[in-house]
C-alpha cells in the first residue's frame, strides 16, 4: 500500500494551501522499499546529480593526479551560497589547474550569502561566475576535460565527451538505460537529466552502499560521500537544509538539494537512497516532507529531530516578523510498499 505525502500551509487555524510530495526509497539493487503513489514520476535531477557528475573525475584517478583536497572536492559537489569561503576555494581549484574565471561557462547570479551580496551590489565589477552556485562543479568539469586531453572550449555542451561520459555514469548508477534518459539544459548551462524518482533513489542508495575498500567505482563514490559529510557547509551553506541535516545526524546521512523542490538523501547504515519531489516545485514543501519521510524510516534520532525542528515544522512570519502560521507535513499510511 502506497502513502500520500502532503505539506499543508496553515495561516492561523486556516489551511491556506497544499504541496503534494512524491517520495521513493530504494535499495542499491533498485528495489522500491517505501514511498508515495508515484515512484516512477519523471522529473529533472538538477543539482542533486552533482555527486555523480563529479564521479568520473574521482573514479578515473584525476582528483589524485591534480592533488585536490577534500574541501575542493566538496565544492565540486556543491550548490554553494557564494560566501567568501566558497569563492576562495573555487579560486584555488582554478589556480591548481591553471585556468581563469572566464573559462567558467556557468554565468553569474547574485549570491545567497548576505556578505557577498552586499559586496557585489556595492561593487558591480566584482560580479563573476565564481558566485554561481555551480561554479565548483564547473571548475571540476574543466579539470576533468584537461586531464583527459579534451578541449576546454564547449565543455558544458551535451555533445562534448565530458558530458557524454557523465551521461553514461548517470545511466549506470540510476539503472535507467541511457537511451531512456531525457535531457535538457540546466540553469548553469550543462545538460540536466530527466529520469524517474526511483532512478534517483537507486543512485543515492548506491552512493550509500559504496565501500571504501570496494571496486574503483565504490571507492570513488565513498570518497565523494565522505567529503560531503565532512564538509557539509561547503556543499551548501550554514542554515540550509541539506547541510544542517548532515550536521545534525553526525554524517550518518548524505544529502543534496536540487532546484524546483527536489531533495535526495543517502543512508549508508541501511544502504538506502531517498528521493523527494514537491510537484509544484516549491522548495518550502520539500524540507518538512523530507523530515517526515526520514523520521518514518528511523533515519533521524530524537536529538537530531530536535536540532532540525525548524525544518520539520517551519514557521511562517509576516513582514513585521510576527508568527502567523506554519507548514505541516502529513504522511498518511504507514504501510511499506509491497
Amino acid at each position: 500500500m502506497r502513502s500520500h505525502l502532503d505539506v499543508i500551509v496553515r495561516r492561523g487555524s486556516v489551511p491556506e494551501s497544499r504541496h503534494r510530495i512524491q517520495a521513493v526509497v530504494c535499495d542499491a539493487a533498485g528495489r522500491v522499499v517505501d514511498g508515495t503513489e508515484r515512484p516512477e514520476l519523471v522529473t529533472t535531477w538538477r543539482s542533486a546529480a552533482k555527486p555523480f557528475q563529479l564521479l568520473p573525475l574521482v573514479e578515473r584517478g584525476h582528483a589524485d593526479r591534480w592533488g585536490f583536497t577534500d574541501e575542493q572536492l566538496a565544492m565540486m559537489a556543491a550548490s554553494h551560497v557564494g560566501s567568501p569561503e566558497h569563492i576562495a576555494i573555487v579560486r584555488t581549484i582554478l589556480e591548481r589547474i591553471g585556468r581563469e574565471v572566464s573559462d567558467l561557462a556557468c554565468g553569474y547570479h547574485d549570491p545567497i550569502d548576505a556578505e557577498s551580496l552586499d559586496l557585489v551590489r556595492a561593487h558591480p565589477r566584482q560580479r563573476t561566475a565564481l558566485y554561481n552556485n555551480c561554479s565548483g562543479k564547473h571548475a571540476g568539469m574543466i579539470a576533468m576535460a584537461l586531464a583527459e586531453g579534451w578541449p576546454v572550449e564547449g565543455y558544458h555542451l551535451a555533445e562534448h565527451p565530458l558530458q557524454r561520459s557523465i551521461q553514461g555514469v548517470v545511466a549506470e548508477l540510476s539503472g535507467v538505460p541511457e537511451n531512456e534518459l531525457r535531457t535538457g539544459i540546466d540553469g548553469c548551462s550543462v545538460p540536466v537529466f530527466g529520469l524517474p524518482l526511483s532512478g534517483m533513489a537507486t543512485a543515492y542508495a548506491r552512493l550509500a552502499a559504496a565501500r571504501p575498500d570496494g571496486t574503483a567505482r565504490e571507492r570513488a563514490l565513498a570518497r565523494i560521500r565522505e567529503v560531503m559529510v565532512r564538509h557539509p557547509h561547503l556543499t551548501e551553506g550554514h542554515g540550509r537544509f541539506s547541510s544542517e541535516l548532515m550536521v545534525a545526524t553526525g554524517g550518518r546521512l548524505t544529502a543534496k538539494v536540487g532546484a524546483e523542490g527536489l531533495e535526495c538523501v543517502a543512508w549508508p547504515e541501511r544502504g538506502l537512497g531517498v528521493a523527494l519531489k514537491c510537484e509544484d516545485g516549491a522548495g518550502r514543501g520539500t524540507e518538512p516532507a523530507a523530515m517526515a519521510m526520514l523520521e518514518r524510516l528511523g533515519a533521524i534520532d530524537a536529538t537530531a529531530l530536535e536540532r532540525l525542528e525548524r525544518f520539520r515544522r517551519p514557521r511562517l512570519t509576516n513582514v513585521l516578523g510576527l508568527e502567523v502560521g506554519w507548514l505541516d507535513a502529513r504522511l498518511r499510511s504507514s504501510s511499506p510498499l509491497a
